[in-house]
């Protein structure tokens, strides 16, 4: 099974007449993150949470926002009367000394910090047992996304394959050509240059055959098929997390067309392998969304 890192999920519970709502969203990211977003009440809960949403999920960048419906604003905020009647008197004196005009002086003492506050209050243990229901309703959705879009990366991945397996293909018929055309750019090099000094063409040939050795891309193309073929079987595997071992086989894969693109000396050949290059890295890329 392929998962994207990718996903969105949510959940949500009553409790006393509120509602406890849950958003998880996961993007792709080399190392795991999670963020946690949640109201004061929850607030000793955070390593719980954190701990329970990264068992589910596993890898990506992960955003978990608690809200809590149905809670009007005035019953967690409170006025520290003792402090406004403190700037109120402070500020009154000032404009008098000052001779400044009489102004809203109420709104600018509501914006000085600990004027208004938040009740410290935590939730009870059954408010934290109905939280959990939540989260785990938005985990369940969050995994149905992530399967769901991981079916359309797999399906993704299986066409970059096969279509480098058949790039590959497309190579085999030019390679007898592409000897021939070799030993013939060598052997008028060779004539040119022996109209001019003495040459032993023994040794010459032996030079050839050495060096057409050398450009045999036939190890290349088996290793290039089987790592192929162990990418689809791993594709099918039952491993929840295999991207990083993906990633790893495509590695492999872009050393050998790498090789073979080294070695070719073809122009024809060449423009296969630059196909093959480029469905690697729509390969790559795709991969860079997988759990």
């Amino acid at each position: 099974m392929i998962l994207s890192m990718t996903g969105f999920g949510q959940g949500k519970e009553n409790y006393s007449g509120k509602v406890i709502r849950v958003e998880i969203k996961s993007l792709n990211a080399r190392s795991t993150e999670i963020r946690c977003k949640l109201p004061a009440a929850f607030r000793d809960r955070e390593m719980d949470i954190r701990k329970k949403v990264l068992d589910a999920l596993q890898r990506g960048k992960i955003d978990v926002t608690v809200s809590v419906d149905g809670i009007a604003d005035e019953e967690n905020t409170f006025i520290n009367a003792d402090a406004f009647r403190k700037y109120y008197k402070e500020l009154n004196t000032l404009r008098i000394e000052l001779n400044i005009e009489d102004g809203d002086i109420l709104q600018s003492i509501l914006r000085i910090p600990n004027v208004i506050g938040q009740n410290d209050e935590l939730a009870d243990d059954e408010a934290f047992v109905v939280l959990n229901l939540a989260i785990d309703d938005a985990i369940l959705s969050i995994k149905k996304f992530r399967v769901d879009e991981g079916e359309v990366l797999k399906a993704d991945l299986i066409e970059r394959v096969q279509n480098i397996e058949s790039h590959l293909k497309s190579i085999e018929p030019l390679e007898a050509g592409r000897i021939d055309k070799i030993k013939d750019r060598l052997k008028k090099n060779m004539e040119d240059f022996a109209s001019k000094l003495q040459v032993d063409h023994n040794r010459y040939e032996q030079e050839i055959l050495y060096y057409i050795e050398k450009l045999d891309i036939n190890e290349e193309k088996v290793r290039l098929s089987q790592h192929c073929i162990y990418f689809m079987d791993e594709l099918e595997t039952k491993d929840d997390q295999k991207g990083r071992k993906l990633s790893f086989i495509a590695q492999e894969i872009g050393r050998e067309i790498n090789t073979i693109g080294a070695k070719a000396q073809d122009s024809e050949m060449q423009q296969y392998v630059v196909m093959m290059k480029d469905e690697l890295e729509k390969l790559k890329e795709q991969l860079a969304n997988i759990l």
